[in-house]
C-alpha cells in the first residue's frame, strides 16, 4: 500500500510540458470563460440570456459593469447608456452575392498577403441587463499581440460612449484615450488545439477547426457565426484564411445579402443578414467584398420585451475587427 501511495503522490496528471495548457497559466480566452463562471450574477439577479448566443455578454461585461455604472453616470433611470444605433444598409445599394465575394477573395489570396497573425484588435459593445438594476453598456476596445517567444500582451480600454467608432488604442496597445480596464502580460504558452493552434486555410479543415474551437456544429449558420466571432477574437486572418472563411459563408443557409453599409469605424462593406428562428437575435455580418475579410458582426433584437425595456431593432451587441 505504501508503494502505491508513493506512486500516486509522484504522479503528475497535468504536466507543465504537456499539450494544451498543462499546469501553466490560462490563455486569455480561457481566462475570460473562467471569469464568466466565477462572476455570474448573484442569486436573486438575472442576466438576459439567449439559448445559442448568450446575448454576447463577455466575462468582462460582468466584471466591470459596476465600475462602468460609476464612470458613465451612476444608476439612473435611463434605459441604457450610449446605446448605439443599428447599422443601416445604404439605400439603393446593390447586394453582392456571397459566392461572388468568395471568388474575389480566392483571387486576392493568391499571393498570400497579408499573412495570418496571432492576436486581435477589436472594438465591441454589449448590453447587459438584470431584473433589479438599470441596463449597463460596455463599450471597449482590446488589443492582443503575440511575441516570437509565444508570450503575449492584452490591453483592454473602455471606449468613449459618445464616440463608439473612434479607435483609442494603437496597434501595439498604447492608449491614446480612454479608461484602461486591464493591461496584462502572459508568459509563453503553446497548444495543439484551438485557439492556440494555427487555423488552416483549407475550407473543410477550417470548418473542423471552428467546430473544435467552440464545440458547436458549424454546419449551421448560427454555429458558424459564433465560431467566427471566437476565431477573430484570437486571430487576425490573412488573405488565405479570409478566403476560406468566405467560402464557408457562401455555403451557409439563411445568410442573405442586403447591400452596402458603413461600419462604426467608417469602413465600407457588404452586409449579410441571418435571422435566428428561436433566439430572438438578428445578426448582420459585414465583409470586405474584395477580400472576404470580416469587418464586423452586429446582433439586434427581433422582438420587444417589455420586462427589460428592449424593442425590436435595438442593438444587442456588435464587434468591429481591425488589422
Amino acid at each position: 500500500m505504501a508503494d502505491e501511495l508513493d506512486l500516486l503522490r509522484a504522479a503528475d496528471p497535468v504536466p507543465a510540458g504537456g499539450p494544451h495548457f498543462g499546469g501553466g497559466p490560462l490563455h486569455h480566452t480561457a481566462e475570460r470563460h473562467l471569469d464568466r463562471l466565477l462572476h455570474d450574477p448573484r442569486p436573486g439577479r438575472r442576466t438576459w440570456a439567449r439559448p445559442r448566443l448568450a446575448w454576447g455578454l463577455t466575462a468582462a461585461a460582468v466584471v466591470v459593469a459596476t465600475a462602468l455604472t460609476v464612470l458613465l453616470g451612476g444608476s439612473g433611470t435611463a434605459p441604457a447608456v450610449a446605446a448605439p444605433r443599428p447599422l443601416t444598409v445604404r439605400a439603393h445599394s446593390t447586394p453582392v452575392p456571397l459566392a461572388q465575394v468568395a471568388g474575389l477573395a480566392a483571387v486576392a489570396a493568391q499571393d498570400g498577403s497579408p499573412a495570418l497573425r496571432q492576436g486581435t484588435h477589436v472594438q465591441s459593445w454589449s448590453l447587459g441587463m438584470s431584473d433589479d438594476e438599470p441596463p449597463v453598456t460596455l463599450p471597449e476596445e482590446r488589443v492582443v499581440r503575440w511575441r516570437a517567444d509565444a508570450s503575449h500582451t492584452e490591453v483592454v480600454v473602455a471606449t468613449d460612449p459618445e464616440h463608439p467608432g473612434r479607435s483609442v488604442l494603437t496597434d501595439d496597445g498604447l492608449v491614446e484615450d480612454g479608461q484602461v480596464l486591464s493591461r496584462r502580460t502572459f508568459p509563453p504558452m503553446w497548444g495543439d488545439a484551438p485557439p492556440l493552434s494555427t487555423p488552416p486555410h483549407d475550407p473543410a479543415k477550417l470548418r473542423a477547426y471552428l467546430a473544435e474551437l467552440i464545440h458547436t456544429d458549424t454546419s449551421t449558420t448560427a454555429g458558424l457565426l459564433d465560431a467566427t466571432q471566437e476565431l477573430l477574437d484570437n486571430w487576425t486572418l490573412g488573405a488565405r484564411e479570409s478566403a476560406a472563411l468566405a467560402e464557408l459563408f457562401a455555403d451557409a443557409r439563411g445568410l442573405r445579402p442586403v447591400g452596402q453599409v458603413t461600419d462604426r469605424l467608417g469602413r465600407t462593406g457588404q452586409a449579410y443578414v441571418y435571422d435566428g428562428k428561436d433566439d430572438g437575435g438578428r445578426r448582420m455580418l459585414i465583409l470586405d467584398p474584395a477580400t472576404g475579410a470580416v469587418l464586423g458582426l452586429e446582433t439586434t433584437f427581433t422582438r420587444d420585451d417589455p420586462e427589460y425595456g428592449v424593442h425590436a431593432g435595438d442593438v444587442m451587441e456588435y464587434r468591429a475587427w481591425m488589422r
